[in-house]
């Protein structure tokens, strides 16, 4: 990949809220005005059997503009993150579906992965928006696989935060500018 753009023209931007708050959305508005090719990366695992699911999946195609390529990286995604060109947009969404997808990895092989991922946002010469659930907000997971999605996810979300150049809170029907309005946290450790 070549970077023949400034690297303070890319922007990296983490869309973050709770269910049904509107992220998809606001991250689509944000990448169609971006004024580059935009490429959708849908995280979701397609599942013929759950037809809520599907429905979903259909909601947001739906919303998708027609000169939007569409990729499904249920796992891949640092790669796509790093063949990414300047002039692309890449909406990557979402940041809690991929880390479901990854749920049974052992601690060390996600600590990996989660690292490859920054190095990947870090590096490349696209703009990226990123959707990314915000699941802790609620009581503890009852259960070992749901305390460890919400924790690997909420860990993931602070530290591409901390790497993001905005960071909003989709809330209430409304989008905050965190990086505006807030005051930066150190990066979380894993």
């Amino acid at each position: 990949m070549t970077h023949s753009e400034p690297r303070a023209l890319r922007q990296l931007i983490l869309v973050t809220g709770p269910a049904r708050s509107g992220k998809s959305e606001w991250a689509e508005t944000r990448a169609a005005g971006s004024g580059k090719q935009v490429i959708y990366v849908a995280t979701g695992l397609v599942d013929e059997t759950d037809l809520e699911w599907m429905r979903r999946l259909e909601q947001h195609r739906n919303r998708r503009l027609v000169d939007w390529e569409t990729l499904e990286v249920p796992i891949e995604l640092p790669a796509v993150v790093r063949k990414a060109s300047p002039s692309d947009c890449l909406l990557i969404d979402s940041v809690g579906t991929w880390t479901a997808n990854l749920l049974e990895q052992e601690a060390q092989v996600w600590a990996n992965v989660q690292q490859d991922l920054l190095g990947a946002l870090k590096s490349t010469a696209a703009d990226v928006i990123l959707v990314g659930e915000e699941t802790g907000w609620g009581v503890v997971p009852a259960y070992p696989a749901g305390r460890l999605f919400r924790d690997r996810l909420g860990t993931l979300v602070r530290q591409i935060g901390a790497i993001a150049n905005s960071v909003y809170l989709i809330t209430g029907g409304y989008a905050l500018n965190l990086s505006a309005l807030g005051t930066p946290l150190p990066p979380a450790n894993n």
